[in-house]
């Protein structure tokens, strides 16, 4: 029997208006807040991420579903939204401020774990053209908001800035020389990470790193005037909204093109994997990849955790999928009657359904109970040699006839 491969997952129709709920309060927040959707395709050239997320990144180096075309291209299954929106905004010469959001199925070879696939789906949001550390703020509170929207508590906000390049070369020199003192005691992950990518060391798993990162210098400690101010006004709008933040010095995020303001979204329904979204700006992104010296800030949430936190909190979500009306046919020669009547309904827009292959009565009226039928339109022989149907109501049993040739008007 073919199965599923490892690291991904059907979502089945009993589970899958969960989905639904959450996408749509996804695309009703963003759009409160002035976000366009975007839809970017689920591959795209390689060079775009080894030069936006970074060569020496876990995702780059590990993680990324490479392959070539028949006509011998490089190309990547998308491992995160925000370098092909980057990708489009240079390609299509968008001028000015660019605010959009997408959900898109993104694509990571990693160990699978609670609420992580190697195919999993995001809602992302990226603000495009601003300095202003009141976009970070606006960013940052739209993710809040979704979250809200969805019923969800226990949430905060871990926040961290990693300045600019400048800090952090100051910074990296910094790491590189502490943890080489240390070098034999470290993992040999970091061993290789510590030339390449130090600041990567500080949110290593390793027990035996993290012990060696409690006694590191912050990198608030090196982050320039300018740097300063742009993170003091972070702080200062976040306040104003009563939005709760908790600093996490360690915070560097895993992508390479990150500068200042990083976040997560963390809830503390969760166990260790307890991250529902992170994001910041990537000032430097655009003009890596062609465009101009535009600065950006935007963030990526995973749907699986969501819908995990929400399972974990028992919060209720409403099925939208009831069936309006289920017909019901009693006697043999009526049949042609219910496909007709079926295909009127459909067509005005309402939901019916029918049970095929000619059912008992009691068989067809259990379907209407699984389906959560409002109503039962029954049409047997009798009814229509008068030229009726009867209408009835599945909550409360109630029923009535309703003129076999105008159903329509008579259900309004």
């Amino acid at each position: 029997m073919i199965t599923t491969p490892r690291g991904v997952h059907d979502v089945l129709p009993q589970d899958a208006y969960k989905w639904q709920h959450v996408f749509d309060n996804a695309q009703n927040t963003a759009r409160v807040f002035g976000y366009k959707q975007i839809r970017f395709p689920v591959f795209e050239d390689t060079a775009l991420f080894t030069r936006s997320i970074g060569e020496t990144t876990d995702i780059v180096e590990k993680e990324m579903y490479t392959f070539k075309d028949k006509g011998g291209r490089l190309l990547t299954l998308t491992p995160e939204g925000t370098a092909s929106v980057a990708r489009a905004y240079i390609q299509h010469n968008v001028q000015g401020m660019w605010k959009v959001f997408y959900t898109a199925p993104v694509f990571r070879y990693e160990r699978p774990q609670s609420g992580r696939y190697r195919q999993h789906y995001q809602f992302g949001i990226e603000a495009i053209g601003s300095l202003d550390p009141a976009l970070d703020v606006e960013v940052m509170s739209l993710a809040i908001n979704f979250y809200k929207s969805l019923g969800l508590k226990n949430l905060y906000l871990s926040l961290n800035s990693i300045g600019c390049p400048d800090c952090r070369k100051k910074y990296k020199e910094y790491l590189v020389t502490t943890f080489e003192a240390q070098k034999e005691n470290i993992c040999p992950e970091c061993q290789s990470r510590l030339y390449k990518n130090p600041m990567r060391l500080l949110d290593c798993k390793s027990q035996k790193c993290k012990e060696i990162v409690k006694g590191v210098d912050k990198i608030s400690d090196y982050i320039c005037d300018g740097c300063k101010e742009h993170f003091n006004k972070v702080k200062f709008y976040l306040e104003k909204m009563n939005i709760p933040y908790k600093m996490d010095p360690f915070i560097v995020r895993g992508l390479d093109y990150y500068t200042k303001t990083v976040f997560e979204v963390i809830s503390e329904s969760l166990g260790a994997q307890n991250t529902l979204c992170g994001g910041g700006r990537y000032d430097g992104l655009i003009k890596e990849l062609g465009g101009k010296e535009i600065p950006a800030v935007g963030f990526g949430a995973g749907i699986e955790r969501v819908i995990l936190v929400m399972e974990e909190e028992k919060v209720e979500i409403l099925k939208k999928d009831m069936t309006d009306i289920f017909i019901v046919t009693i006697g043999e020669n009526v049949y042609e009657n219910a496909v007709e009547a079926l295909y009127e309904l459909r067509s005005a827009g309402i939901s019916a359904e029918m049970a095929y292959d000619k059912k008992s009565v009691k068989t067809q009226f259990k379907a209407a109970d699984n389906l959560n039928a409002k109503y039962c339109l029954v049409i047997g022989e009798d009814e229509i040699k008068k030229g009726v149907y009867i209408l009835k109501n599945m909550t409360d049993g109630t029923q009535e006839e309703v003129n076999k040739n105008n159903i329509l008007s008579q259900l309004s």
